[in-house]
């Protein structure tokens, strides 16, 4: 492999106007797809195989004009101090506002008179609308939005409180500054470990690129594939940080190589070909770890994942062409002011000297770690030890309306509903009763309501059937608020006690509404996340003994891995869960954990963490095939490794620190946790516990069976055979015209 990649460098240096033409027209073709393809007016969410799920199916198939899973609103009305809204002024004013949202919209199903409803208070101060819509909330038009959020203007011109509650108003918040602060600090941080501006903004440029061609093509794609905008979001995130990260392991190859005297076209050919063999295998580790959430059997995780790892193969390929390609136009000026003064006549020998006779950081951190590993290994393995124990409590579920910020519409609606009547009133569970096998429905039916009251519950509201007179429908109020454990503990009693319903008349019975949805969606990733680990751990165990021809280091990186993500998830506990800290990242409510959260941050942060072991023990290995010492190998990793590592995990947590400002809860979630996990696998494990466990190993560190050695493909990452090619068709040069012929052969693709 390196040696294809060090004769790909060569030629996309010697093409790179051809090179760059063609990125660049990518880039145009896919922005002028993204602007003409028609918009995207759905993005289903649907969890087969849950109970949830089944009632939705069997309500759409039984009562189709109904749209149980159709978006829903509530308008929250409260009646000034000392008076009701069962005044006759009030009341007025509620009854025009259900007028107006019937003839607000087409997208309307039904909206519910409060005062029709029992949906007034019992001391009278608080009622609310029932809206629903024929569409799901990611189909619902922003001029449906915005009758909704102008019908209670005037009721509040009379003094009434008025908020909307549901996931109608639920829209993706903007990201935008977000991501304009990850890219200043990535700037900034690129312009300090370069020391030049041309270098520095390399992997910027051609980080954006592959972004903006991965996301153009998710958005001319979106409406044909039924992708959300979730998806490109992922896809920015994680492009973003590994766009950069890749091109940054290729330029500061390259300018090693500079430093050792190449010329310009054969450094971008050994750098590509050393480097650049690291990028391929770390981009396979992420696009394995996106791929693998398939198994959730989830379709818009399956859809993300897909997408996301798209635009990480799209950062692999403009690493290995465009930016050996752009280090053709930049010249020189890749290096900083000081080293190309330093590379002028004259003064090679002086610099080679200062760099031996002053270590950077990496070499003397390199050097402690092998005077005091088992300190190193106790301290960093105690220490993430330590951060984990919260994990042990982890409770997840989905966010209700309850955790968003307190000057939301949806909060204070959310609030209201809790005061006037109660906070189960906020997550409102739907009983599916069929009938269809059952020799009398309606007795059925009341035995299903009669078992659910004796549960306790705040209300069970009376059954509605369907035309057909199969299929029943009953409303139920818990008394705890939507993401409580007591509320999930009735949806569980309600679901065993419909077993002996059904075991006594025929009768099935269903649990389902958003509230039971996020329970079953919940209960899906638990019930994934260890099939997942074991496909990513396993597949990725499998790349990286054939990376490192080795058995204990591949070992060692998974076990590491787990270790950060583990502790990054007893810190995401403790600041959101418990609420440790939380006031200084924003943290307003606290609750169970995003369910998506565990086997989220596994799929992305093992993909990104592989990076840094990848590029940082690749080193070594390279290091040690040439005849280095195993302790000289590690010293030999971070003197060159360490400061491009450091690098690029600082600009990752800039990236995803960013997110953390996000007023929605889960977006904030999703930035610390990512954050955290890159704080942790980067400088403790990969920097910390990696070169305390070789030097710990020594030799036995790179051992492999006989029998596995053959069996095994050699990839030859750490440049191996393309070090003795060319060793000997050097030598061969020296000797005649015929050596001549053959460095030239070896070069021409």
């Amino acid at each position: 492999m390196a040696t294809f990649l060090y004769k790909l460098g060569r030629l996309t240096f010697r093409r790179r106007g051809f090179v760059a033409l063609i990125w660049v027209a990518l880039l145009a073709v896919g922005i002028l797809g993204a602007a003409t393809a028609s918009t995207a007016t759905s993005s289903s969410f649907s969890i087969p195989g849950t109970e949830a799920q089944r009632a939705f199916d069997l309500l759409e198939e039984r009562n189709p004009g109904n749209s149980a899973d159709g978006a829903t609103a509530r308008v929250v009305f409260k009646a000034p101090e000392g008076e009701k809204v069962t005044d006759a002024e009030n009341k007025r004013e509620i009854t025009g506002i259900v007028k107006e949202l019937q003839a607000g919209s087409q997208q309307i199903a039904k909206v519910d008179d409060p005062f029709k409803a029992q949906a007034v208070s019992q001391d009278g101060s608080t009622a609310y609308i029932s809206v629903s819509y024929q569409v799901n909330s990611m189909e619902l038009t922003d001029a449906t939005r915005d009758s909704l959020e102008d019908a209670g203007k005037d009721a509040q011109k009379s003094g009434m409180k008025v908020e909307i509650g549901g996931d109608a108003l639920q829209v993706m918040p903007h990201t935008g500054t977000a991501e304009i602060i990850g890219v200043v600090i990535a700037a900034i941080v690129l312009v300090i470990t370069f020391g030049s501006l041309v270098a520095a903004g390399l992997p910027l440029l051609t980080a954006l690129i592959g972004v903006g061609i991965g996301v153009s093509t998710i958005t001319a794609l979106a409406n044909v594939l039924d992708l959300g905008s979730t998806t490109s979001t992922l896809a920015m995130m994680i492009g973003l940080a590994v766009g950069i990260d890749y091109a940054l392991f290729i330029v500061s190859r390259y300018r090693a190589e500079l430093a050792d005297g190449r010329e310009r076209e054969e450094a971008a050919g050994r750098a590509v070909g050393t480097a650049g063999s690291a990028v391929v295998f770390a981009g396979l580790t992420v696009v394995i770890a996106l791929v693998g959430l398939a198994v959730v059997n989830i379709p818009m995780l399956t859809k993300m994942g897909f997408a996301a790892a798209g635009t990480v193969a799209i950062a692999v390929v403009i690493a290995l062409t465009l930016v050996p390609a752009l280090l053709g136009f930049a010249g020189k000026r890749v290096m900083g002011r000081k080293a190309r003064k330093a590379a002028e006549p004259g003064n090679g020998a002086d610099l080679t000297k200062g760099a031996d006779a002053k270590p950077n950081m990496g070499t003397r951190w390199a050097r402690f770690v092998l005077r005091k590993p088992v300190w190193v290994m106790l301290v960093g393995v105690l220490g993430l030890g330590v951060i984990a124990v919260p994990a042990a409590s982890l409770e997840m579920g989905l966010p209700d309306d309850g955790a968003q910020p307190k000057s939301t519409t949806q909060r204070q609606a959310y609030d209201m509903l809790s005061d006037g009547f109660g906070p189960g009133f906020n997550g409102p569970l739907m009983v599916v009763v069929d009938t269809k096998n059952s020799s009398d429905g309606k007795a059925a039916a009341a035995r299903v309501s009669e078992e659910i009251e004796s549960i306790g519950v705040v209300a069970v509201a009376p059954a509605q059937f369907n035309k057909a007179g199969d299929t029943a429908t009953i409303v139920v109020i818990p008394k705890d608020r939507p993401s409580s454990h007591a509320t999930e503990e009735v949806v569980h009693d309600i679901r065993d006690a419909g077993e002996n319903i059904k075991a006594d008349t025929g009768a099935e019975v269903l649990v389902t509404g958003a509230t039971a949805m996020n329970i079953d969606f919940s209960q899906k990733m638990n019930d994934a996340l260890v099939p997942y680990l074991a496909l990513v751990v396993g597949l990725a165990f499998l790349l990286l003994m054939l990376v490192f021809r080795s058995i204990l280091v591949p070992l060692k990186a998974a076990l590491g891995f787990l270790l950060s993500v583990v502790a990054a998830l007893g810190a995401v506990v403790a600041v959101f869960q418990w609420g440790w800290l939380g006031s200084l990242f924003g943290v307003e409510q606290t609750g169970p954990i995003m369910s998506m959260m565990p086997i989220f941050m596994v799929g992305v942060v093992f993909g990104l963490a592989m990076d840094y072991e990848v590029f940082l023990v690749t080193r070594m290995r390279e290091a040690y095939v040439h005849g280095e010492s195993p302790g000289q190998a590690i010293v030999t990793g971070f003197k060159h490794g360490a400061r491009v590592v450091t690098a690029a995990a600082v600009i990752m947590m800039a990236v995803f620190a960013g997110f953390i400002g996000s007023s929605e809860q889960m977006i904030k979630m999703i930035g610390f946790s990512l954050a955290i996990a890159v704080l942790f696998d980067a400088f403790v494990v990969r920097m910390a516990i990696v070169p305390a466990v070789l030097a710990l190993l020594g030799r036995k560190a790179w051992w492999l069976p006989r029998w596995l050695d053959r069996a095994l493909p050699n990839v030859d990452v750490e440049g191996e055979k393309l070090q003795q090619q060319l060793t000997d068709t050097s030598d061969s040069a020296g000797s005649g015209d015929g050596g001549g012929e053959g460095e030239r052969e070896l070069v021409r693709v």
